[in-house]
């Protein structure tokens, strides 16, 4: 049995003095389970993040609080460090059963608020200026957006403005705005115990997407490397990741996250000097996973996850000076920038 798969596997392991990994598992073919994380206290338990709204995750959840000696009606209240819904979904599902209290960042308000009116997930506006055309779409890639449950995409009980300290009786988490991935995600810092809840900003075996959400920023990989540089500025921590090991040392993680995204700005641009204009064009010049492979080849929505991180890099390098963007029926176009020199010239 691989790493890969034990890390996935259904139930609770302490990972730190009164700090539990609980894992539940997904309906996605690809990243098939989330860690969330139960603080111990001494009237019951706090969770970072929560998992996917699905009965099958109720009831591992249900089992693993189980097995550390507490049931569900023991969970006082969730800090969700972002809105997708292997975060955010359970735990709204846990405070109709049990009425367990649910805490946001505030980024998120305005994505909720689209949930809210009925969007999901990703304008049409926003995929013809990829170059995708939203009716040609397929329907399965869509069922995995935020939002996209049958229920209801509730709000929060209450919404943290960060960086903010929560108090809680054990210990003190430092709430810390990590955009990027969505506009309002959250890291939660113990730095007395040198512990980093990362949710999905620093991930130790993959990177995470970046703004696919309902209302996306406007320059989600500046954000995002924004965030990583804020982190490198903290001290460094064990890294509590949503998927995946826990790990020894965020700033490690974080220089490989930065070094892979120069380099992915490198091949992104070799894209459009070979000819590729739309951010679909160009996620079909690069590979993608671990395991290269060619963009058709992922599934539906990882298609989509691939094309948005392409245009996230390629407006980063408009930004840059490398290229130019220009738009046409809505649809974003790049292309070379003209650079002028200047100087003497040697024929003269």
């Amino acid at each position: 049995m691989s790493s890969e798969r034990r890390w996935s596997e259904p139930g609770a392991e302490e990972v730190a003095s009164g700090v539990f990994r609980v894992t539940t598992s997904m309906p996605d073919k690809g990243l098939v389970a989330v860690n969330s994380y139960a603080i111990v206290e001494p009237d019951g338990l706090v969770f970072i993040d929560g998992g996917w709204a699905q009965p099958e995750s109720l009831h591992e959840l249900c089992v693993a609080v189980e097995s550390i000696g507490y049931k569900l009606s023991d969970i006082k209240r969730f800090l969700v460090t972002h809105i997708h819904r292997d975060h955010y979904s359970l735990p709204l599902m846990v405070r109709r059963e049990v009425g367990a209290s649910v805490s946001l960042g505030l980024g998120e308000v305005e994505s909720i608020e689209a949930l809210a009116r009925g969007s999901r997930g990703l304008e049409s506006d926003q995929l013809v200026r990829w170059g995708v055309d939203p009716a040609a779409r397929p329907a399965a890639s869509r069922a995995d957006e935020p939002g996209h449950e049958d229920e209801p995409y509730e709000s929060p009980d209450d919404w943290i403005e960060g960086p903010a300290d929560i108090a809680l009786e054990s210990r003190t988490l430092r709430a810390i705005p990590t955009p990027g991935h969505t506009r309002g995600h959250l890291i939660f810092a113990d730095f007395a115990n040198n512990l980093l809840f990362s949710g999905d900003h620093v991930l130790p075996r993959i990177t995470p997407s970046l703004g696919y959400e309902p209302l996306r920023g406007e320059y989600p990989l500046e954000d995002f490397l924004r965030s990583l540089a804020l982190l490198q500025a903290l001290p460094d921590m064990r890294l509590l990741p949503a998927h995946g090991f826990p790990g020894e040392s965020v700033h490690e993680r974080v220089s490989e996250l930065m070094d892979h995204h120069a380099r992915r700005l490198v091949l992104t641009r070799s894209t459009v000097d070979g000819g590729a204009a739309t951010a679909l064009e160009a996620a079909r010049g690069l590979t993608w996973t671990r395991h290269d492979l060619q963009l058709d080849e992922l599934d539906e929505l990882n298609q989509m996850l691939a094309v948005g991180e392409t245009s996230a890099h390629l407006d980063v390098l408009v930004r840059r000076g490398d290229l130019v963007v220009s738009h046409v029926a809505g649809v974003a176009e790049y292309a070379q920038a003209l650079r002028v020199t200047t100087g003497t010239d040697p024929r003269a």
